[in-house]
């Protein structure tokens, strides 16, 4: 009697492979589509930060917000030479009263765009600027806010950790 040797793998066995691996890809791409969306989301708390040194600058200055990243400093303005835009955010802007707001759309993911990101000011009690991103509460020691968390119009699980509540 000649006996045989089995080799390679029953259809079962690759079936149960297949499975598996369908499974893990089921559990594993919306998992990655967020962390992408949130990466997005990065990049308007990114080109924020850059506005944020010149508003602090022309608070220091003039002890009132500007108006306007654009148009110069007589006029509200910072000076500015053009707008602030990256790959997944069509505009950085601010409207005076200590906020920057940062709108999604370009290539950005569609549940990002249009909504927007805004971190604003509040002053402690001896007059220091404390940044608030997002959706986070007012600080104890704020006394005074330039803007407010509704301002920001992005779900809470593509903010950063740092702007969630």
């Amino acid at each position: 009697m000649l006996k045989q040797v089995q080799k390679g793998f029953t259809l079962i066995e690759l079936m149960i492979v297949v499975a598996i691996i369908g499974i893990l890809a089921a559990i594993a791409i919306p998992a990655y589509q967020d962390y992408t969306i949130r990466a997005q989301v990065t990049e308007g708390a990114t080109l924020a930060d850059g506005v944020k040194v010149a508003m602090q600058d022309y608070y220091a200055q003039h002890g009132t917000w500007p108006a306007a990243l654009l148009g110069n400093d007589a006029a509200g303005g910072m000076n500015f030479t053009g707008a602030v835009t990256g790959q997944y955010v069509t505009a950085v802007a601010t409207t005076g009263v200590g906020d920057i707001t940062a709108t999604f759309g370009n290539r950005a993911n569609a549940k990002i765009t249009p909504n927007a990101l805004t971190i604003y000011a509040a002053l402690s009690t001896n007059q220091d600027i404390v940044w608030i991103c997002g959706k986070q509460a007012l600080p104890g020691t704020a006394v005074s806010a330039g803007g407010t968390a509704a301002m920001t119009t992005v779900t809470d699980k593509y903010l950063p950790r740092n702007c969630q509540p």
